[in-house]
Order: C-alpha cells, then structure tokens, then sequence
C-alpha cells in the first residue's frame, strides 16, 4: 500500500494521523480508499473531477503534473502540497 502524508491542517480527518497507507493505482484510487476510511477527505482534495487547484501531488518525491491519474505504486510515497504559481 502506499503510504500517504496528510497535510497538518487536514488531520482532523484522519483522528491526527499524519501518515496512512492506502491502496490504488491511481492517485484518485488512494484518494478515494481514504475517503471510505476518513469521510470528507475527498472533498478536501478533489473539486469535482480534478484535484483541488490550491494543491500539487507529489508521488515518490517528483511533483505530478498528472493530478488525480498519477499512477501510484505499492511502495510509493503520495505527498499533497500547497500549489505553487510563479509569475
């Protein structure tokens, strides 16, 4: 299963955790098996069918530009970030 970080101020949604595994293929697969674990947690990522426009996804330490269909392997590592904008 992949090991998931949970931003801090998202916590309160997994009773403080702040690592859970979680299986998928897909970030959008790991997302949704958190989301029947931890109830609203989709929500929290996910605005209709593309994650949040305020995040970024980092899978295995590289920055995805894939979102939600980032794949995702059994020993990957699924970090979500503040998203970045330059101008």
């Amino acid at each position: 299963m992949a090991l998931v970080f949970i931003p801090a101020l998202l916590r309160h949604l997994t009773g403080g955790k702040g690592e859970v595994d979680a299986p998928g293929a897909t970030v959008r697969q790991v997302i949704d098996h958190l989301d029947q674990l931890y109830p609203g947690i989709r929500d929290a990522f996910v605005d209709g069918s593309r994650l949040r426009s305020n995040l970024s996804i980092a899978v295995d330490g590289e920055v995805s530009s894939k979102g939600l269909l980032e794949k995702v392997s059994e020993s990957s590592e699924v970090h979500f970030l503040p998203a970045v904008r330059g101008g």
